[in-house]
């Protein structure tokens, strides 16, 4: 992964730490989007496609230990970085258990910064780069970009929702989605209307992928799905 292709989304608070931070980063070479709260971060973050997140844990309106919950809901792989002014064992024990990658506390130095990043995108480049190239499903191979379902010579053309539904359902292959964070993701909001429409969605997707009999999408009760390949 080049660095001018590296997307980072930052979710700070403080003003003056967010535009300093978000400019440095800028400046050497990342494309940076900085959101000063959590619930701003989050809806960002299902907006667009993001290479790592780097949030405050303390944040008004919704913190980052409850933002990063959300995000690894929608995508578990995503890298994130905590930072914290805290030094409490507590918290950092906290932050490695929801996934945090790494943990930086405030203040810190800009060039430690750089390095942390490029340290967990290293470890972790493996697991993400090339996704929103070809996907592999079963004998399928999907294309997010271009929202395309391919198998043999027929292929089918997918409407956003349809794409964003299966893009969230590969990133958490063999494990689940959970319902809200796919409501959330892809129509805004987990109200009842909005359940029932995605129920239909993901009965489109079932007949779209009936074509090969090893791959299925499961309903958890009470959870969400899973997609099995």
């Amino acid at each position: 992964m080049k660095k001018e292709e590296i997307k980072v989304l930052l979710i700070e608070d403080d003003s003056n730490l967010g535009a300093i931070t978000a400019d440095y980063l800028s400046a050497k070479g990342f494309n940076c989007q900085w959101e000063n709260n959590g619930e701003a971060g989050y809806q960002a973050f299902v907006k667009d496609q993001y290479d790592i997140v780097i949030l405050d844990v303390m944040m008004p309106i919704k913190d980052g230990f409850s933002t990063a919950q959300d995000i690894r809901g929608i995508d578990k792989n995503i890298p994130i970085i905590f930072l914290t002014a805290k030094s409490m064992k507590e918290d950092t024990l906290k932050g490695f258990e929801i996934g945090a990658d790494d943990y930086i506390t405030k203040p810190f130095n800009m060039e430690e910064l750089i390095a942390r990043i490029n340290a967990v995108l290293k470890r972790t480049s493996t697991k993400n780069d090339n996704f929103y190239d070809d996907v592999n499903i079963g004998k399928f191979i999907f294309n997010p970009k271009m929202q395309t379902l391919k198998i043999d010579d027929n292929s089918i053309r997918l409407t956003t929702k349809e794409s964003d539904l299966l893009k969230l359902l590969c990133k958490n292959h063999d494990e689940i989605l959970e319902r809200n964070h796919a409501l959330k993701a892809v129509w805004g909001d987990d109200n009842y209307f909005n359940g029932r429409s995605m129920d239909v969605y993901i009965a489109k997707l079932r007949k779209y992928l009936k074509s090969d009999p090893s791959v299925k999408i499961i309903n958890v009760h009470g959870r969400g799905f899973k997609l099995l390949t």
